[in-house]
């Protein structure tokens, strides 16, 4: 019961009027510019559905509820999953993001297992964008944050700011979160001028 509530505060009391339409039975159509137009209709709704949850999810990790988060960000793999494959680069943000948030909620296992199955993804595609791998990089050096292994959070963080420079330039707003979590890192390590020197760079 506590799962159901949780996972209607969530998600579902938003998607609810677009889950009948998508996974209810089609119509039948008598012609093929009628099943065309079907289709069309279909794909629409699928991805007004996953544009819904992944914006709610994202605002529910900005808001600190993580826990409120996953439930729609699943629900956003879910529909992305059947709309674009389980190996398709558009899953990456919504893995990482689950990752984000489980790592909030202090799920570190199921953390974890996103972010291999992102980084999965990145490493099956070679033509991956350098702003995707940036993101994952950042997911890793968050997780790596939370771990305690602050030596390996700054080696992602470090590839995430250099693949984000790569992507936007060196004086992008996209490079200045790694920079911010490597400060952060040097301040709780007590190394002021490292870290001094990182805020005034962000």
């Amino acid at each position: 019961v506590s799962h159901q509530k949780s996972d209607w505060n969530s998600i579902h009391s938003r998607i609810c009027h677009l889950l009948v339409p998508v996974l209810g039975p089609q119509p039948c159509f008598h012609s093929e510019t009628d099943r065309e137009h079907g289709k069309e209709q279909l794909l629409r709704r699928q991805e007004s559905l996953i544009t819904v949850a992944l914006s709610t999810a994202q605002g529910f990790v900005w808001a600190e509820k993580p826990l409120e988060a996953i439930p729609a960000a699943l629900q956003a793999l879910r529909f992305s999953s059947r709309e674009f494959g389980s190996g398709s680069l558009q899953l990456v943000p919504i893995y990482l993001l689950l990752a984000e948030a489980s790592t909030g909620a202090g799920h570190l296992r199921q953390a974890a297992k996103y972010l291999s199955q992102a980084q999965w993804i990145i490493l099956q595609t070679p033509d991956c964008s350098a702003a995707l791998q940036s993101k994952l990089h950042r997911g890793l050096g968050l997780f790596s944050i939370a771990e305690g292994n602050l030596d390996r959070a700054l080696y992602h963080l470090a590839n995430d700011v250099y693949l984000a420079t790569a992507e936007f330039g060196l004086n992008s707003i996209e490079v200045s979160g790694g920079y911010f979590h490597m400060a952060n890192i040097f301040f709780n390590q007590n190394k002021m001028d490292a870290a001094n020197s990182l805020y005034t760079e962000v």
